[in-house]
């Protein structure tokens, strides 16, 4: 349907004029189209549409999986990764029932243990060296090069045991072989973090970068905190990963004002963390602004910083002849009571509301899931 949006203020995109029109093909054009509808946005904010890095999505491929729907357009997300509930046995139902069919794009971090999160935690993908087989691992990123963004392993205790940061070595090889990022997750150990930090190169991504765990957080030291500082600036990149067990008000608050920006703001959406203290995207990001990201830091780490990993336009996307792929949103004055992933309070004050997707020329409402 060929739209003609008015009355809204850009964010996060270059050069985007007070008025955009789509074509019939839903691409961004200099004029209106023939018979184009008006959509008067009332004043609200218009950016890239959100990209939500560290969702698990592979709803009946494992037991803590959600629907792409519960994580994408109905709550203002048009993009998303979903981050190692996958492993090379399982990646082709993935791709088919889920990747393939729906109408959000979907990429993922193929996860380096084979079964990837089928009975999550309670068994493990990671208990020992038959839980990786590089050669089918191989053969399947080469097989799925178009939606496979990179590679998943979870260094931490429970998942890995014993067993410490082998695996995350062999993640790294695997990834380095394929020239793909390494995403890795942190908690408690082992390994140490700085054990994992000691492995990263620029372009790979710490998720739950702001955990409160003893032993498995930036802020165990001063030297850990710096560390995690000098990566950053070196181009490994800071994701949330909220989760429910993987973020903390105070971590967060801390590092953002000692100059730990997160490189992007992640849901880690599940069937648990949805229900509570995750909920979705948008209180992610209020989450973000209220320990202090200032407000164009938190735009940029929910659209355009996680859409480059992903190989999607960002603030180019109200360029003419970009496909449209946008998200509507407000901020409001709120005051709403939400907790960290250790059950720690927090009012937020201003939350981000979403009121619409548009992708291609189709314009579907959104809205927050409320806490």
């Amino acid at each position: 349907m060929a739209l003609t949006l008015t009355n809204f203020r850009p964010v996060g995109l270059d050069d985007c004029p007070g008025t955009l029109h789509l074509d019939d093909a839903g691409r961004v054009s200099a004029e209106a189209a023939p018979g184009a509808q008006t959509r008067d946005l009332g004043g609200a904010y218009l950016s890239p549409g959100w990209c939500d890095l560290h969702v698990h999505v592979w709803h009946g491929g494992t037991d803590i999986s959600i629907r792409p729907s519960e994580a994408g357009r109905s709550t203002g997300v048009t993009a998303m990764a979903d981050a190692g509930s996958a492993g090379e046995a399982t990646f082709h139902g993935l791709r088919e029932y889920v990747i393939d069919p729906e109408v959000e794009t979907i990429k993922a971090f193929l996860n380096i243990g084979s079964i990837g999160l089928v009975a999550c935690n309670r068994v493990p993908e990671l208990i020992d060296w038959r839980s990786i087989d590089i050669d089918r691992t191989l053969a399947v990123i080469e097989a799925n090069r178009d939606v496979i963004c990179g590679i998943k392993v979870r260094a931490s205790g429970v998942i890995v045991g014993s067993w410490g940061i082998t695996p995350a070595k062999i993640a790294k090889r695997v990834a380095e072989m394929t020239n793909l990022p390494l995403m890795v997750h942190v908690g408690e150990p082992p390994p140490l973090i700085d054990e994992v930090f000691d492995i990263l190169t620029p372009g790979d991504i710490v998720t739950h970068c702001f955990n409160g765990k003893p032993a498995g957080s930036i802020r165990d030291t001063e030297a850990i905190f710096a560390q995690a500082q000098e990566l950053a600036a070196r181009g490994i990149r800071m994701d949330i990963g909220h989760g429910g067990a993987s973020f903390n008000f105070e971590t967060a608050r801390v590092s953002i004002a000692e100059g730990l920006r997160p490189f992007s703001i992640s849901t880690d959406l599940h069937r648990v963390s949805i229900v509570s203290p995750v909920y979705d995207m948008a209180t992610t990001m209020s989450k973000l602004l209220a320990v202090g990201l200032p407000f164009d830091d938190v735009i940029a780490a929910s659209t355009n910083a996680p859409r480059s990993i992903l190989g999607l336009p960002g603030a180019d996307g109200a360029r003419p002849g970009a496909v449209a792929d946008f998200t509507v949103f407000d901020l409001d004055d709120a005051a709403i009571e939400v907790l960290d992933s250790q059950g720690n309070a927090m009012t937020m004050e201003k939350t981000f509301e979403p009121r619409a997707t548009i992708m291609g020329g189709d314009m579907q409402p959104a809205a927050r899931r409320q806490p």
